[in-house]
């Protein structure tokens, strides 16, 4: 029997790209033939990841760079998308067995008919953080501020668009009275911060990171760590994860397993290294010349990630309680929780 314990969450469209350095994402994509193991024998997988060289999706490209996919009999190819919208389509329509991102997706497709599970769960937080400038500072001083202000998220209809929402409604102003705008991450991000294009916005680390060192703005709410989700959302956030359509993780258990294997070792892994042990691991461009501020925007990361790759409990619950808050589509249809994750793979691993 397989232990299948799954659930919903935030969804629609939604964004396994939040933030990061935006910059990095073709080169990432186009370094996986030549990092870890990709491009090696053994058994092909694609897999999709919404910003390769953001923070929150770290595991994808430390697996393939620690060798354990290779170690699986995995020739993984990771591609790269800057945002979740993108690859969930690419899972959806069969271009890639799989796809890094925000477990939202798995109950956005859901309600749109389609059968997806997340089967490792790298997070228990969002590892997002709500960010406003210094000229904007002084009256932007809470969600409740947030009427009239424009407000910088990854897309319209991503991860960050949604969690800016919740933090809206819960917070007495309706997504009528502000104006999301779609600034991606990274150097675009931190350009319309800078520029005045955006009053504030939702982002990740090494972004935030970036802000911070060049003084372009402060920290409003921060989500990266399992306290900072409880206090935003009110519960344990799941976020990143892979998630694969759950016909062909029924016909494939075995290649499923092996994914398992790998990410959970990267996720013990990572719980027993440091900052600088896991900068020091990744692509040499993804520090953007400023390895110290890279290692430190992992730091600062580190919190969101799980060690074992189960899914948190009560998770899914808070997930979905954050996308009933504002999504019509979500908040009116039937959810069935308990086939958005499995963790009979996770609990399998040795």
């Amino acid at each position: 029997m397989r232990k299948t314990a799954r659930h919903a969450s935030l969804a629609a469209a939604g964004l396994l790209a939040l933030s990061s350095l935006t910059a990095c994402a073709n080169d990432a994509a186009s370094s996986t033939a030549d990092t870890g193991s990709g491009g090696g024998k053994g058994e092909s997988v694609k897999i999709m990841v919404g910003g390769l060289d953001k923070v929150i999706y770290l595991p994808a490209m430390l697996t393939q760079r620690l060798g354990y996919f290779q170690a699986e009999g995995l020739n993984v190819q990771l591609l790269s998308e800057p945002a979740g919208v993108q690859a969930e389509t690419a899972l959806v329509s069969g271009q890639v067995q799989g796809a890094v991102g925000f477990y939202d997706h798995t109950l956005d497709l859901q309600v749109k008919g389609k059968a997806v599970e997340s089967v490792v769960q790298f997070s228990h937080a969002p590892g997002e953080v709500e960010v406003v400038s210094d000229k904007a500072a002084g009256d932007l001083a809470s969600p409740r501020d947030f009427k009239g202000r424009k407000l910088g998220v990854t897309g319209l209809g991503s991860s960050t668009d949604f969690l800016t929402k919740y933090l809206a409604v819960k917070n007495g102003v309706k997504i009528s009275e502000f104006t999301p705008v779609a600034v991606g991450a990274g150097p675009t991000f931190i350009a319309a911060l800078q520029k005045g294009a955006i009053d504030g916005g939702m982002t990740t680390d090494p972004t935030v990171a970036t802000i911070l060192d060049k003084k372009a703005g402060k920290i409003l709410i921060d989500m990266r760590t399992p306290e900072g989700s409880q206090e935003a959302l009110g519960g344990p956030y799941p976020s990143s994860s892979l998630y694969m359509q759950t016909d062909w993780v029924n016909g494939h258990k075995d290649t499923v397993q092996k994914l398992a294997n790998a990410f959970v070792k990267t996720l013990k892994w990572m719980s027993a290294h440091s900052a600088d042990e896991i900068a020091a691991k990744m692509p040499a461009d993804y520090s953007q010349g400023n390895k110290g501020l890279y290692a430190q925007a992992i730091k600062s990361t580190l919190p969101m990630f799980t060690d074992d790759g189960v899914m948190p409990q009560g998770g899914p619950e808070t997930v979905e309680k954050v996308l009933k808050a504002f999504n019509p589509n979500i908040k009116n249809a039937k959810v069935d929780l308990t086939k958005t994750y499995t963790t009979e793979f996770v609990k399998a691993v040795k």
